[in-house]
């Protein structure tokens, strides 16, 4: 059998740490076995999207301009719908962030008038500037903004309403019965767990959802925010019970290789509807152009449940290994996972920055660089993040991050090669040592 620890020594990985991982990778041969049954279902079924969709190499022609009768964008979109299990996607370059992909649903789909109820706690922060002021159903108190921008949908009119977690983190199935109202046109669904420590929800959390909410209000509309979670369960949401499910090609969907762009799948008289408000009313979907850069946004989905599962492997590497070395770990190596994000308990500012500083260390791209806590908008703390990714802000490459405050979690995630991932998180605890 051949000693693989030589080639890790190459970048100072000792010996003790090394066996260490070696421990945690016996020890996770299960987990990684379930994520290859998931990846092999998906990887088959997107090559079924492609050939359904009769995918052509004239779709990688550029269109410019208008954009009118873009092969390109119009077979994208067909895959993606597929691949979801849809009636209709958009997929479109000009969405810049996922959070604008939200947002553009969010002001397609609510009117003056509307309520809007997240059941999945406070959202990510980088969305509450969208919101303006939400409602705590429990506590009756809103955000902490300092001031609501007229462009948010509070300031528009559309009230917005939080349901928070239950003490064990789990979904508030009653509340949400109870506090839907006539007027609750939305039911809003974080699926990842951004910077909390719940665990992030699965697909039968999100049934047991849809459940409770179609027993009061069946018309309601329930929107899924699938940023970090695609493809990393053995089906999407959308087969759920969900309506709508959105997220950034920067993340999963995008394989590292998409250099941009979003994504919305869902019922197609809603993605009319959000296509409207994306461009205008009596343009919608025709326009926008796919400028040559189809190719890449297709190699990206083609790739992404193998992208993925490498990923989620790196993950459960990581939690097995740090767990070995005495932290606390979420979700648990062998644990059920909802997106491909891992979180490690490192309990100290100090290990925090040694940790991120050595992921980065580990990256293609700046590896040179050091990262430094700094003020983000939004967050009432200082955050760290490393990042060493392709395409800028991508994490589906291998990324770690955290705010700088107790109990100083920090959140690993992504990652194209699993050997990089592996090289990180024994980097990261040659750097913080056993707790």
């Amino acid at each position: 059998m051949i000693d693989s620890f030589s080639w890790y020594a190459a970048h100072g990985i000792s010996r003790e740490v090394f066996e260490l991982s070696q421990s945690a990778m016996h020890k996770t041969e299960d987990a990684m076995a379930r994520i290859d049954y998931v990846r092999e279902k998906r990887q088959l079924e997107v090559l079924a999207a492609f050939i359904e969709a009769g995918v052509s190499e004239s779709a990688f022609n550029s269109k410019t301009g208008y954009g009118y009768d873009d092969l390109g964008r119009e077979q994208t979109e067909a895959v993606f719908a597929r691949a979801f299990k849809a009636e209709d996607a958009l997929v479109r370059l000009q969405f810049s962030s996922g959070t604008h992909v939200l947002a553009t649903c969010l002001r397609a789909l609510l009117t003056p008038g509307d309520d809007m109820l997240i059941v999945t706690g406070r959202p990510y922060d980088s969305l509450l500037q969208t919101l303006g002021h939400v409602e705590n159903v429990v506590r009756e108190q809103g955000s902490a903004l300092q001031a609501v921008s007229s462009q948010s949908l509070t300031a528009r009119g559309i009230s917005v309403r939080q349901v928070d977690l239950l003490p064990d983190d789990g979904i508030d199935l009653e509340g949400i019965s109870s506090y839907l109202r006539p007027t609750t046109r939305l039911v809003y669904i974080q699926k990842s767990r951004g910077y909390a420590a719940r665990p992030a929800l699965t697909n039968q959390d999100i049934g047991a959802i849809v459940k409770a909410a179609r027993k009061v209000m069946p018309d309601v509309i329930i929107f899924i925010d699938h940023c970090y979670s695609e493809f990393v369960e053995a089906d999407e949401p959308l087969s759920f019970g969900a309506d709508l499910i959105a997220g950034s090609l920067i993340k999963n969907p995008g394989s590292g290789i998409a250099p941009g762009g979003g994504y919305i799948a869902g019922r197609k008289d809603l993605i009319e509807e959000i296509s409207e408000g994306m461009t205008a009313v009596g343009v919608g979907r025709h326009v926008g152009p796919s400028f040559g850069l189809t190719r890449l946004l297709l190699q990206g989905l083609y790739l992404a449940p193998t992208v993925v599962a490498t990923a989620m492997k790196g993950a459960v590497h990581l939690a097995a290994l740090f767990k070995l070395a005495g932290y606390h770990v979420a979700p648990l190596p062998d644990g059920v996972r909802g997106d491909i994000v891992q979180l490690v308990r490192l309990e100290s500012a100090e290990k925090l920055d040694l940790f991120c500083s050595a992921v980065q260390s580990t990256s293609p791209v700046d590896a040179y660089l050091t990262p430094i806590p700094a003020p983000m908008p939004g967050y009432d703390c200082e955050i760290i993040m490393a990042a060493g990714s392709f395409v800028q802000g991508s994490t589906i490459e291998l990324s770690a991050d955290g705010p700088v405050r107790p109990p100083y979690n920090v959140f690993m995630q992504g990652a194209l090669t699993f050997e990089q991932s592996r090289l990180a998180a024994m980097k990261a605890l040659e750097s913080v040592g056993y707790r």
